[in-house]
């Protein structure tokens, strides 16, 4: 159906150009007058039903102060600066697709140099929004910690999270540009991550949850030291060593009194391998009295089954460890998705996104 003329639509071009005169020295209020280009308001295209290209925004510019009150609309500025800049392909998302015969009418009108609009898909991660007005609520309204806190897609927050430039690269690479909108997997993102620090990374062992390891036939003032690998995907990383002594700590996680069939971690009785160390066999445990929960293993090792020895014995686990006396305190943040559903820009599962926020 076609739009309503305005009642203004054909004045003349003098009466126009005063009032675009009386525009720009301030003489109306916001809103009181804005200047439209006269196309087509039979078009099919909303866009292109007489689209404002000035309006009025009494507010200080940080340049010019209160010399200028007028300002043009993105649809009339886009292309404008585009050619001014010199600019061959301007890459917009899928809703500026319908704004094109308008980019394209302004530079053909004035007889412009005329740059190319390509739309594209916008990216879309899992759990988390890419809207700057939404990113910008939340910084606002104290959700999160600023624009870099690491739960943030933004490139500080991705850095101060560890991501490297590498990693968000290749990820790119990855997803590449489609003309369809879709939600990707933040999990690919975290999977880009890995493969990068994979290759470069150096490595550690640290225990998170530790439970305490006494090898009860190893000679308590003793400490030696293995040699571990620093990058197995880098042998030009070199190696390290590791101190080993009688006390140790491992994950409470790697020992259960009464496993399962398919656990072959830590359990009484049972054997597994130290990394970079021996072969240990857990003998006997012990509980706290008041929690229940395990305190301190009892193990003995084999003395000949020290990783890069010729000795053949076999084991189907293999557990990271640190040397109790040699052990530093570290801190260890564990950040979890910054939303509780996969796509909180879905209004059907999020009326308002914030009410998704993951606590």
């Amino acid at each position: 159906e076609p739009g309503k003329e305005s009642p203004y639509r054909n004045r003349s071009v003098e009466e126009n150009l005063e009032l675009f005169e009386r525009m720009r020295r301030g003489e109306f209020s916001e809103g009181e007058k804005v200047l439209r280009a006269k196309i087509d308001m039979a078009s099919g295209n909303i866009n292109m039903r007489d689209p404002v290209i000035y309006r009025i925004i009494k507010k200080p510019h940080h340049r010019t102060g209160d010399k200028w009150c007028i300002y043009p609309t993105y649809d009339f500025a886009h292309p404008l600066s585009d050619s001014f800049e010199g600019i061959t392909h301007s890459l917009c998302t899928l809703e500026f697709e319908d704004h094109r015969p308008l980019y394209d009418w302004f530079l053909d009108e004035l007889g412009l140099y005329h740059p190319q609009q390509i739309e594209f898909a916008r990216l879309n991660l899992s759990y988390t929004v890419l809207s700057k007005r939404k990113l910008t609520r939340l910084v606002q309204e104290g959700h999160v910690s600023g624009w870099d806190d690491p739960r943030m897609p933004t490139i500080a927050g991705m850095r101060r999270r560890g991501y490297t430039p590498e990693a968000i690269r290749d990820f790119c690479d990855r997803i590449g540009v489609a003309k369809a909108n879709s939600i990707v997997d933040f999990e690919l993102l975290e999977h880009c991550l890995r493969d990068d620090l994979n290759r470069r990374c150096q490595r550690v062992m640290v225990v998170l949850n530790p439970v305490k390891v006494i090898l009860t036939n190893y000679p308590e003032d003793r400490v030696e030291y293995v040699e571990a690998i620093n990058n197995p995907e880098d042998p030009e990383a070199g190696t390290r060593e590791v101190p080993f002594s009688r006390e140790l700590y491992i994950e409470a996680d790697d020992f259960m009194e009464e496993p399962p069939k398919k656990f072959y971690r830590l359990a009484p009785g049972r054997e597994v391998r130290l990394k970079h160390g021996y072969i240990i066999k857990c003998e006997d445990y012990e509980k706290d009295p008041e929690t229940g929960r395990i305190k301190t293993l009892y193990c003995t090792y084999d003395p000949e089954s020290k990783s890069g020895s010729n000795q053949q014995k076999k084991v189907k686990a293999t557990l990271h460890w640190v040397s109790a006396g040699h052990a530093i305190d570290v801190e260890v943040r564990l950040y979890d998705r910054l939303f509780r559903v996969p796509n909180p820009d879905d209004r059907r599962e999020c009326p308002d996104f914030i009410d998704c926020l993951n606590p």
